[in-house]
């Protein structure tokens, strides 16, 4: 009888489940030497103590990228898989590519298993040795040994040492989170402004949560327990019904401040609207992606880059524009968006708000929340006025053909929607809240920051006649 047999036994005796015994012996004792071919087979051999959780975590959104739930009327399965975005536009057609970031292995096509067990990807989540990497085109697969793979042209990737990296497997770090959140859209910092590779070791400045003596976990607030239904998520892909974070007052419970005036503010004011006064702070985020000017053949020395060296055009994406240390936009929020899906009519005339922040002032639910605001320009069918699914990565996307037609043609039939042959190009619009780089306590916003001439806040567009330190504007 070998240590860990012998130490699995002993735990039975004792009443302990085999993920007990996992958790508290030694992973790197259990795993062995392998040796592993590929992501899978390191999987079977997790499920031979986490057999429960692996199920459990089948049916959480981060598995399936969809959740039931009901939009602009209809009721359907929505998320990540589906959703429309002004970034990379959409998931169908281009699996193998978005899908270097889902939690598991082969996603490739449409015909993708998610009841096969050992499809789950354990140590991406796991692995604490920062060795382990999607390749991006891989459909969540690394490069195992024995293969050699480039990305881009010239780039040769290593081999993932899959016995080391399955023998470290640990709580998950902000590193491991950030491996797919931090790199959303095609790069570090792209998406949500909020999230970027500054939070792996941040100086308190940058967030006072995760930074300094703090040093909290994501988990700390997006926690999830045995069942893996790790807790919140992006505006982006759900409308508002999915499991709450632990909010602010979970742990800044009452009246928190000593003034009574902004406990009264508190009421209708969210917390991140006073203490998270800039975002971006440290690495700049995309905030303008224009789809219509991609193509063009600009000698690399031409290309034109801002002042803080970032590149503005590429011929695969267009242009783009970018900022750092950015003043949020605020909106009413009640927690649920408004937003577009494959099939809705569209006003090509206007820009269209792909998701919107829904409240208002007399919204008992809604506070003033800061917002990113990502806006951009992209592919639309003109004759049926509905956004275009497009096809980017692969054989006859975009990025091989330069081919705007076949792309949607090819976009449109994997998102199972029509396409009346003709495109056009519309002005797009998404919110993204504003959670995460919450500032020390002394540099929280003054009354000043908000009122008064040079006040930041738009507050006719927030429903008022005027700044309503007046009463009578309010």
């Amino acid at each position: 009888m070998n240590l860990q047999t012998a130490f699995t036994h002993a735990a039975l005796l004792l009443g302990l489940s085999l993920a007990t015994t996992a958790t508290a012996g030694n992973h790197a004792e259990y795993v062995g030497n392998g040796p592993f071919k590929n992501g899978p087979e390191v999987t079977k051999k997790c499920i031979e103590c986490h057999e429960a959780e692996t199920k459990a975590y089948m049916k959480s959104v981060h598995w399936t990228w969809a959740k039931k739930q009901t939009i602009n009327g209809k009721t359907m399965e929505y998320g990540k898989k589906n959703a429309i975005n002004n970034f990379c536009v959409a998931v169908p057609s281009n699996w193998a590519r978005c899908t270097s970031c889902h939690t598991g292995y082969g996603w490739k096509d449409a015909n993708f298993d998610f009841t096969k067990a050992e499809n789950v990807d354990c140590l991406v989540c796991h692995e604490t040795t920062g060795t382990y990497k999607k390749f991006p085109s891989g459909a969540g697969h690394p490069v195992y040994p024995g293969e050699k793979k480039e990305f881009p042209k010239g780039k040769v990737w290593a081999p993932v040492d899959l016995v080391k990296v399955a023998q470290s497997v640990g709580k998950p770090t902000r590193a491991a989170c950030g491996t797919c959140h931090f790199y959303g859209g095609g790069g570090d910092r792209v998406k949500h402004g909020d999230l970027d590779s500054s939070l792996n070791n941040p100086k308190p400045e940058i967030d006072i949560h995760m930074g300094g003596k703090s040093n909290m976990t994501c988990q700390a607030c997006h926690q999830g327990g045995k069942d893996h239904a790790i807790k919140g998520e992006a505006a982006s892909v759900s409308v508002g019904d999915g499991k709450k974070i632990m909010g602010c007052t979970d742990c800044h419970k009452g009246d928190v401040h000593k003034s009574a005036f902004l406990n009264k503010h508190a009421k209708k004011i969210a917390c991140q609207t006073c203490h998270i006064p800039t975002f971006a702070k440290d690495k700049p985020t995309k905030t303008w992606w224009d789809w219509s000017t991609a193509g063009k053949d600009i000698p690399e020395k031409d290309i034109p880059t801002d002042k803080f060296g970032e590149k503005l055009y590429a011929k695969i994406k267009g242009n783009f524009q970018w900022d750092k240390d950015i003043v949020p936009t605020y909106y009413w929020y009640n927690g649920t968006v408004d937003r577009v899906i494959f099939g809705d009519k569209i006003d090509p005339s206007k820009v269209v708000k792909l998701s919107a922040a829904k409240g208002d002032r007399k919204d008992p639910n809604a506070k003033i929340m800061p917002f990113k605001v990502m806006k951009g320009k992209q592919p639309y069918d003109s004759g049926y006025n509905t956004i275009a699914a497009v096809n980017t990565f692969g054989p006859d996307g975009y990025w091989t053909k330069f081919d705007w037609n076949l792309a949607i043609v090819t976009g449109m039939k994997a998102a199972g929607q029509p396409y009346s042959g003709k495109y056009g190009w519309i002005e797009t619009s998404m919110v993204w809240p504003i959670n995460h780089m919450v500032a020390p306590k002394d540099k929280a916003l003054k009354c000043n920051d908000c009122h008064g001439e040079k006040g930041r806040m738009d507050w006719k567009a927030l429903g008022y006649k005027g700044d309503p330190k007046n009463p009578a504007n309010r």
